[in-house]
C-alpha cells in the first residue's frame, strides 16, 4: 500500500477553488436561465443537443452519453419535458428495443428563445473574464484531465423503451 500523498496548501486551494467556481457558475446560469426562460440546467442540457442534431432526433443511449447522465435520470428527465411538450419519446426503427428522442416545435421555440441570454451569461460570467490565451491554455489543461479520466457507462444497453 502507497502512502497517501496529501494536498499541499497550493494543490488544496487550488482544487477548493474549482470546486467552488463549478459549484457557483452553475448555480448562476441555472438561476438566471430559470428566470428568464423558464427551462431548468436539465432542460437546456437536453435540448441543446437535440437542437443541434439531424432532424431534431436522438437515440435515448447517446442522448444520455452527450450530457453524462445515467439512464435512469435521463429517463425521468425526458418524462418531465415530455409532460411540458419540449420532446417526444419514439421507438428506434433499427432497433426494437431501443428508443428515440424528438425535439417538438415547443421544444425548438423554448431553446431558441432561451439560448441567447443563456450565451450572454456564459459570457459575461466565464469567457470575459479570462484572455483569448488563458481560455485556450484552459481548454487544453481541462481537455488534458478529461482524457486521463476512466470512461463510463452511462446508460447501458439501450433496451428500455421508456429510457
Amino acid at each position: 500500500m502507497t502512502e497517501t500523498r496529501w494536498l499541499d496548501a497550493r494543490e488544496a486551494h487550488l482544487w477548493e477553488s474549482y470546486r467552488d467556481v463549478y459549484r457557483e457558475l452553475t448555480s448562476t446560469l441555472e438561476g438566471r436561465l430559470i428566470r428568464n426562460s423558464g427551462l431548468s440546467g436539465a432542460d437546456y442540457a437536453l435540448l441543446h443537443p437535440l437542437s443541434t442534431s439531424e432532424d431534431g432526433v436522438l437515440r435515448t443511449r447517446d442522448l444520455g452519453q452527450l450530457v453524462g447522465w445515467e439512464r435512469s435520470r435521463l429517463s425521468h428527465q425526458v418524462s418531465r419535458m415530455e409532460k411540458r411538450g419540449l420532446v417526444v419519446r419514439e421507438e428506434c426503427a433499427s432497433d426494437a428495443r431501443g428508443s428515440m428522442v424528438r425535439l417538438t416545435d415547443a421544444g425548438r421555440a423554448a431553446i431558441e428563445a432561451a439560448a441567447p441570454d443563456h450565451v450572454d451569461a456564459v459570457r459575461a460570467h466565464f469567457l470575459d473574464k479570462l484572455s483569448r490565451d488563458e481560455q485556450e491554455v484552459l481548454v487544453k489543461l481541462l481537455d488534458r484531465v478529461l482524457a486521463d479520466l476512466p470512461a463510463r457507462d452511462l446508460c447501458g444497453p439501450d433496451t428500455d423503451s421508456n429510457g
